[in-house]
C-alpha cells in the first residue's frame, strides 16, 4: 500500500521570515566589501570620516597604487604563483588520491595515516625545514627558482589527497575493470575514465588551493629575498609602517585584489556546488 506524504505549506509570515533573515545574512557578508569598495573612493580628508559614502568621491587612490607603485607586478606574481600551484596540486594531489583509492599495495593505509598527520602540524612550525630546504637547493638564486621556492610548500597538499581519494573510493570498480578489458592503460583510465567522474571536487580543490597560495602572506614573506617577487599580499603590507597607515591606498589595492576571487568562484561556482552535495550525500 502506497502512502501519499503531504507537505504542510509554510505561511506567508514564516516564509517572510526567511527572506529577511537571508537578506539580513547577505547584509552582513557584503557589507565589509562595500566599505571597502566606498573607503577606496574617499580622499584623504575624509578617510577617518566614519560616513559610509564619500562626499567627494575620487579614483586617486587607484591612480596612486596602478601608477607610482609595483602593484601589477605583484599582481602579476600572485597570480602566477597561485596558477602554478593550482595546477600542480591538482595533478599530484589526484594522482595520489587516485592511487591510494582503486590500487592495493602494502602500506597503504600507514602511508594515508601519515599525509593526514601532516593536516595537524601547524604552518609556523614548518616554516624552518621548509626555508632551510629552499637554501639548500639554491631555489633563491635564479628567478624561475625564486618563483619555485614561493610555491615550494604550496605544491601538494594534504587536504587534497584525502579529498581526491575520497571521491575516487565512490567510483565503482566494475567501470574501472570494462576499461581495462578494453585495453586502456592505467594513466588513460585515470584520465580519461575517472577524472571526468570527480569535476566537482576538482573545482573545490582548485578553488581552495588558488585562493590559499593567492592570500599567502607568511611564507612569501620570509623567503622573497628581491623586491621585484613580492606577491600582493607582501606588497600591500608595505602601506602600513612606522610612519603611518596608507588606509585609502590599502583600500584601493584590497579592492583590485578582490577581482580574480571573484572570477574563479564564478567560474568553478556548479561545480563547487555539486561537490558539496555529493560529499553530504556520500556522508
Amino acid at each position: 500500500m502506497t502512502q501519499t506524504v503531504q507537505t504542510v505549506p509554510r505561511s506567508p509570515a514564516l516564509r517572510w521570515l526567511l527572506y529577511l533573515l537571508l537578506f539580513a545574512g547577505a547584509a552582513l557578508t557584503l557589507f565589509p566589501f562595500a566599505w571597502m569598495l566606498l573607503t577606496s573612493l574617499k580622499p584623504f580628508a575624509e578617510l577617518f570620516n566614519l560616513g559610509f559614502w564619500p562626499q567627494s568621491p575620487t579614483t586617486a587612490n587607484y591612480q596612486t597604487v596602478i601608477e607610482k607603485t609595483e602593484y601589477l607586478r605583484w599582481f602579476g606574481n600572485s597570480l602566477l604563483v597561485a596558477g602554478l600551484s593550482t595546477l600542480s596540486v591538482l595533478l599530484f594531489d589526484s594522482l595520489a588520491g587516485y592511487t591510494l583509492a582503486k590500487f592495493e599495495f602494502p602500506g597503504k593505509n600507514l602511508i594515508f595515516i601519515l599525509i593526514l598527520a601532516t593536516l595537524m602540524i601547524p604552518t609556523e612550525m614548518l616554516i624552518l625545514p621548509w626555508y632551510v630546504s629552499v637554501v639548500h637547493l639554491k631555489l633563491t638564486l635564479s628567478t624561475p627558482g625564486a618563483y619555485l621556492s614561493i610555491m615550494f610548500p604550496g605544491l601538494m597538499s594534504a587536504f587534497g589527497v584525502f579529498l581526491m581519494r575520497q571521491f575516487f573510493e565512490s567510483l565503482p570498480n566494475d567501470l574501472l575493470e570494462a576499461a581495462r578489458i578494453d585495453g586502456m592503460g592505467e594513466f588513460e583510465i585515470f584520465r580519461r575514465v575517472a577524472l571526468p567522474l570527480v569535476r566537482p571536487a576538482l573545482a573545490s580543490l582548485a578553488i581552495f588551493t588558488f585562493l590559499g597560495n593567492y592570500n599567502a602572506f607568511l611564507w612569501p614573506l620570509v623567503v622573497i629575498q628581491k623586491p621585484e617577487f613580492r606577491t600582493l599580499p607582501v606588497g600591500v603590507a608595505l602601506f602600513s609602517g612606522e610612519a603611518g597607515t596608507q588606509w585609502g591606498l590599502i583600500m584601493a589595492a584590497s579592492s583590485l585584489a578582490v577581482i580574480p576571487v571573484l572570477i574563479v568562484f564564478a567560474v568553478f561556482q556548479k561545480q563547487i556546488i555539486e561537490g558539496i552535495v555529493l560529499t553530504g550525500m556520500k556522508g
